[in-house]
């Protein structure tokens, strides 16, 4: 079954890449991918004129790459492409968010990952920061994951294309997603023996259930860390332990991610020494930081037993989650505090 569904997908993006000239065009005998800051293949959006391709890959996945417009696009400079899990029951334009219309769903307003994203272009100019969003149709990678044979393969495969289409430039990958969006990142992690050294940042935004040291998860990121200096771990959660929804407890006690993430540093502390620091500014929470910042696992306390699973995106969280361990961290914002990236939110 592994090899149908590579072909299958091999399929696909070959389909993909001669519908919108992605292979590259010959010049004088060079071969370049891109002309000036435009990628080819991808349409101008009305939103800032982002650069942006949409496409779907078998079964049932959503792809949706948004890049600087071709005038801020700089094609000497590396490319930072992230990979973003959708949460469940979240789609796409939702995920990227924008300003809240008459009768619209309030799931547009909860992550705002488009406008945290523009604000990182605005501070890490350095880069050419690409996010990939990643939607199901099943609107749960979990769920995604539990509906067909050799998951893990799939989305590997799925990866390994989109950050193809990056391959003439310098580029980095992230791993990152909220809520159902970490079952994504666990999936890749599966699929290989050892993570790539081309991952250069993995982060969890209240979305670590599938941490399972019986499937090695813990080893290989310990390993990875280890690697090189330039990989970064980050792990936000929130005390979900008692917090009830509808008057029912919905979280059971080793399920949620305050318990995954506890056992994820028990797991890592057992090999890197972490330094502890309390932030009372907008929300109590106790962070653990270690190799001076790169790895950092942050509890956000719960007093009042609030569902904060989404306010933890919406608060700067995936701005946080890019800049953890570096000179940018805590610059212009605050994690948990005021939306830094208001003026960056389309109508």
């Amino acid at each position: 079954m592994i090899k149908r569904f590579s072909v299958a997908v091999a399929v696909t993006v070959i389909t993909i890449f001669y519908a919108f000239n992605l292979f590259p065009q010959s010049n004088n005998g060079h071969r370049t991918f891109y002309s000036g800051g435009h990628l080819p293949g991808f349409h101008i959006s009305s939103n800032y004129a982002e650069q942006v391709m949409e496409f779907s890959m078998e079964p049932e996945i959503k792809v949706t790459i948004n890049a600087p417009s071709p005038q801020i696009f700089n094609p000497s400079k590396k490319v930072m492409l992230t990979f973003y899990g959708l949460p469940n029951f979240n789609n796409t334009a939702q995920t990227i968010g924008r300003k809240l219309r008459e009768n619209d769903d309030w799931h547009f307003n909860i992550q705002h990952i488009g406008a945290q994203t523009r604000f990182l272009r605005q501070q890490r100019k350095n880069y050419n920061i690409v996010v990939a969003y990643l939607e199901t149709g099943r609107q749960s990678w979990l769920w995604w994951r539990n509906s067909f044979p050799n998951p893990d393969a799939i989305i590997h495969s799925v990866a390994d294309s989109v950050i193809n289409l990056f391959k003439n430039f310098d580029t980095e990958v992230v791993l990152d997603g909220h809520s159902g969006g970490g079952s994504f990142i666990f999936s890749y992690i599966n699929s290989v023996k050892s993570i790539p050294g081309k991952i250069k940042r993995i982060a969890f935004l209240d979305s670590n259930y599938d941490f399972d040291n019986a499937l090695g998860h813990g080893r290989k990121l310990i390993d990875w860390l280890k690697s090189s200096d330039d990989h970064f771990l980050d792990i936000i959660c929130y005390n979900d332990q008692g917090v009830k929804e509808n008057g029912k407890v919905f979280m059971n006690k080793t399920s949620g991610t305050y318990y995954k993430t506890g056992l994820m540093k028990f797991t890592l502390q057992k090999y890197f020494n972490f330094e502890a620091e309390k932030d009372t500014a907008y929300e109590i929470y106790d962070k653990f930081t270690a190799l001076k910042g790169r790895l950092q696992i942050i509890f956000v306390e719960n007093p009042k037993k609030l569902i904060l699973h989404t306010v933890l995106v919406e608060r700067n969280g995936f701005i946080q989650s890019i800049n953890s361990g570096t000179p940018f961290e805590g610059k212009n914002y605050i994690f948990m505090g005021a939306h830094a990236y208001k003026k960056w939110i389309t109508n």
